[in-house]
């Protein structure tokens, strides 16, 4: 994370889809997003990226509970932020379809 003071998950869901976005802010003030496509936004400031992503309904990962989950249609337990060793690696993570409930 060189450069990076923080980085955020965030999460949207779709039907049976969950969808990724990474919230990264650097040293200097200014954030980048990379969202479910594997494009990197930059924003001015860390609020602006994060009001992007709440108009877009995105939830931040660390603040949902498990009946947030749940209503999401998921657990907690089943379901972590995509880990990759690069952004080309996550690329192919960002979007993940739930299976279907017995």
């Amino acid at each position: 994370m060189d450069g990076y003071v923080r980085e955020d998950w965030y999460l949207a869901s779709l039907g049976r889809m969950l969808i990724w976005a990474r919230l990264r802010v650097r040293e200097a003030g200014t954030a980048e997003v990379l969202d479910s496509d594997g494009n990197t936004l930059a924003y001015d400031s860390e609020d602006s990226a994060r009001a992007a992503l709440f108009d877009a309904e995105f939830v931040a990962w660390d603040g949902l509970d498990e009946d947030d989950a749940l209503a999401r249609g998921f657990s907690l337990a089943e379901i972590a932020p995509p880990q990759a060793d690069d952004d080309e690696g996550l690329r192919g993570l960002m979007v993940r379809t739930l299976g279907h409930r017995a």
